[in-house]
C-alpha cells in the first residue's frame, strides 16, 4: 500500500456555496470555512470533501472530452426517485440520457461536476 485517502478535493468558483450543497447531499458537517477553502467531514471524521477556489473555472460538459469530469462521486441511495427529487430541489441537475428507472442516474452539481446515484440492483424494484 502506498497511502490511505486523505480527501476528494473539488475545484469550484465559490467553495462555500458548493460546500453547502454536498453538506445537504451526503450529510457532512464544516470543519474549515474560509473564502477560497471549505472542509467537510462525517460524524466519524474519517471522509474527507474539500472545495479550492479556482478562478477561471471552466464547468466540465457530460461527455464532453473537451471539458472532462475532473471529479466523480457515486452517491448510493435507496429509491432513486425520491433522492431525484431532493437533489434537484438541492440544486442538480439531471443529465440528458441518464434517466435510468434502476441501478442509477447521473446529475450534474450547481457549477457541473457529474455525480450518480445508484442503488444496489438487488434492492431496485422490479429487479427480481
Amino acid at each position: 500500500m502506498i497511502g490511505n485517502l486523505y480527501a476528494l478535493v473539488i475545484d469550484c468558483p465559490d467553495p462555500r456555496e458548493l460546500a453547502s450543497f454536498y453538506e445537504k447531499l451526503l450529510s457532512l458537517s464544516r470543519q474549515e470555512d474560509t473564502r477560497d477553502f471549505v472542509v467537510l467531514r462525517n460524524a466519524a471524521d474519517s471522509s474527507v470533501v474539500a472545495f479550492q477556489r479556482v478562478d477561471n473555472f471552466r464547468a466540465p460538459r457530460w461527455t464532453d472530452a473537451s471539458r472532462p469530469q475532473q471529479m466523480h462521486i457515486d452517491v448510493m441511495v435507496t429509491d432513486l426517485d425520491t433522492a431525484q427529487a431532493q437533489v434537484l430541489a438541492l440544486g442538480a441537475t439531471l443529465l440528458e440520457g441518464s434517466d435510468k428507472p434502476i441501478g442509477y442516474r447521473v446529475y450534474a452539481d450547481p457549477v457541473g461536476h457529474p455525480f450518480c446515484l445508484i442503488t444496489p440492483l438487488e434492492e431496485a424494484p422490479g429487479s427480481q
